[in-house]
């Protein structure tokens, strides 16, 4: 019973935490009294680190600048991490568990982090549309296979 117990897959969430924040408002207060505007670049990254055999960190790193009339508004980031304990799953199924599930479980507390801080930062409010972190996972997973299959076939 112990050894069935040992083997079967886990997945638990062990902490989930705001590892950097920055807001930037550089043409603040004159920005306030153009016209506005906004045009909004999002950049979005995810890092992995193996804290031991079965723990992991994921960082979900979210910038945002907005632009209006060729001036930045603000530029936000918001780093947000997680602890997460995965035991038991296939390599390929716990790689897209780290590239995928993991992302998505952290992306809620970016995206009320950026809105609260662009809220603060005395702009209209700036709410991110949901991410499908599993289609961002395949078509990386595609790419990788395609540029795998080019390698092939120059060498």
């Amino acid at each position: 019973m112990a050894e069935q117990a040992k083997d079967e897959a886990q997945f638990i969430i062990q902490r989930i935490y705001t590892k950097d924040v920055s807001f930037e408002s550089p043409n603040s207060p004159a920005i306030f009294a153009q016209d506005w505007q906004p045009e909004t670049n999002l950049q979005l990254n995810t890092n992995v680190t193996s804290l031991d055999d079965n723990n992991y960190e994921v960082e979900l790193i979210i910038t945002v600048t907005v632009k209006s009339a060729d001036k930045t508004a603000f530029l936000v980031e918001v780093n947000q991490a997680g602890v997460f304990y995965i035991v038991g799953y296939e390599k390929d199924y716990k790689n897209q568990l780290l590239a995928s599930y993991c992302p998505t479980s952290l992306f809620p507390y970016c995206r009320e982090a950026i809105a609260s801080l662009v809220s603060k930062g005395g702009f209209p409010e700036l709410h991110l549309s949901p991410i499908n972190f599993d289609a961002l996972y395949a078509q990386r997973i595609e790419e990788q296979q395609a540029e795998n299959t080019e390698e092939k076939k120059e060498a």
